[in-house]
């Protein structure tokens, strides 16, 4: 079990520096980071304390530890990938909306050209 937990603890913090050099080379936002960061952070946690693995055992009645480490570890990303999907939801919604902005502009001035600009009659 051991082995276990000093891998998933390597992997921890390689996925925090990996988020952090990201992060600093503009690759990924800053807002977008969190997430994985705190996913990192908790991950480490949880692999580096062994009470803390025995107890959630013992409470959701598993009698393997590092069972419980892996389903930390799938719960985690599988919020970090629904948050992500929402993420993206949002951007196709905006990309729409803006699309359609830009055809209703393209129409204004295509029309303004056409028929030349308005003139206030009285």
């Amino acid at each position: 079990m051991s082995r276990l937990l000093l891998f998933t603890s390597a992997i921890s913090i390689l996925l925090f520096l990996v988020v952090l050099f990201s992060v600093r080379r503009s690759q990924i936002r800053a807002e977008y980071s969190v997430g994985w960061l705190i996913a990192s952070v908790a991950l480490f946690a949880l692999s580096r304390s062994s009470w803390l693995l025995d107890r959630s055992a013992r409470f959701l009645h598993i009698d393997q530890p590092p069972v419980v480490l892996l389903l930390g570890l799938f719960f985690v990303f599988l919020l970090l990938f629904f948050w992500a999907s929402i993420l993206i939801s949002r951007l196709r919604d905006d990309t729409v909306a803006l699309v359609q902005r830009i055809a209703i502009l393209e129409y204004h001035i295509n029309h303004s050209i056409q028929y030349g600009p308005r003139s206030k009659e009285t």
